[in-house]
C-alpha cells in the first residue's frame, strides 16, 4: 500500500474502534467509573499499571484495587492510615502486590500533596518532540531514589523500555475527541507528541503493515513508529492505537 492507502485503511480501522463499545472490554472503564479528575488520574494510573496480560484480569483486579480505595482513590490517598494500608501480603495482579500497592499509595500522596494533578509530572520541555525525557523525569520523581521491588513497575525509556503502560495512560488523560474514550483531561500537553502504546499487538501489526522494521517492542521501535504515523496524523498519531490494536486483537489480522 501507498502512505495514502495505508493512511486512508488506518483512518477506517480507527474510526470503528474509537468509540464508547469499546469501553465495556478494555481497561479504560476502570476511570470512566469517576467523575472528579484525581479520581479520574488515580484509578488510570493504577489500571494503566497492571495492563499486561488478559484484559478480563486486568479489569476485574484494577476493580479490586479500587474497591481497597472504598471507590474513592483520591480521598484514600490523602488520608490513608497505616491501617488501611494493612493490606497482609498477597498479589494483586500477578506481580504486583500489596507492597506495590502501598508504595505506589505514599507516592501518589507525596505527588497530589504538591500538585493538583499528575499533568504536571509529565510536560514537556519546550525542545522535545515525544516523551523519552519526561517519562524518565516522572519515574524519578516518583521512585524518590527508593531502593524498592516496586520500582521495576514503571518503566524507564533511558533502559529503552517502551513504556507501553505509561503511554497508554498518557494516551488516556492526553488525547480529546468527540468519541468518548479517551479523557483529554490533560490541556498543556499536546496530543500531537503522544506515541502508540507498543506491545506485542500493535508491534505486530505495525510490522505486518511496514510500519517499523525493528523486530524489537522498545523504545527505538516506538520512535520508527513515530516517523510513519506522525507523517498520516500529525496532529492525532496516537488515534491509530485503536487501529493497531482492535485489527490485532479484534480481528487476528
Amino acid at each position: 500500500m501507498t502512505l495514502t492507502e495505508l493512511k486512508n485503511f488506518l483512518d477506517e480501522k480507527a474510526d470503528q474502534y474509537n468509540n464508547v463499545e469499546f469501553i465495556a472490554d478494555d481497561p479504560v472503564q476502570i476511570p470512566h467509573s469517576f467523575s472528579i479528575r484525581q479520581d479520574i488520574e488515580i484509578s488510570a494510573f493504577f489500571a494503566a499499571t497492571i495492563a499486561w496480560g488478559n484484559r478480563k484480569s486486568i479489569i476485574k483486579n484494577a476493580k479490586s484495587i479500587v474497591s481497597i480505595m472504598e471507590n474513592s482513590p483520591y480521598d484514600f490517598v490523602m488520608n490513608y492510615s497505616s491501617r488501611d494500608l494493612d493490606l497482609g501480603a498477597k498479589a494483586l495482579h500477578r506481580t504486583f502486590n500489596t507492597d506495590d500497592f502501598v508504595f505506589f499509595i505514599k507516592n501518589l500522596r507525596r505527588v497530589y500533596c504538591e500538585y493538583s494533578s499528575m499533568e504536571d509530572l509529565f510536560l514537556l520541555d519546550p525542545e522535545e518532540q515525544n516523551f523519552y525525557h519526561a517519562l524518565e523525569r516522572f519515574r524519578s520523581y516518583f521512585v524518590n531514589n527508593e531502593v524498592h521491588r516496586s520500582v521495576k513497575h514503571i518503566s524507564s525509556t533511558y533502559k529503552n523500555s517502551a513504556a507501553k503502560r505509561l503511554m497508554m495512560f498518557l494516551r488516556w488523560m492526553v488525547r480529546r475527541d468527540s468519541r468518548g474514550v479517551d479523557f483529554g483531561l490533560w490541556d498543556r500537553i499536546s496530543p500531537a507528541y503522544l506515541s502508540i502504546p507498543l506491545d506485542v499487538h500493535t508491534g505486530n501489526i505495525a510490522r505486518k503493515l511496514k510500519l517499523v522494521t525493528r523486530k524489537q517492542n522498545d523504545w527505538k521501535t516506538v520512535e520508527e513508529l513515530d516517523k510513519k504515523i506522525r507523517k498520516m496524523n500529525p496532529k492525532d498519531p496516537a488515534l491509530y492505537d485503536y487501529a493497531l490494536f482492535g485489527l490485532g486483537v479484534s480481528e487476528g489480522f
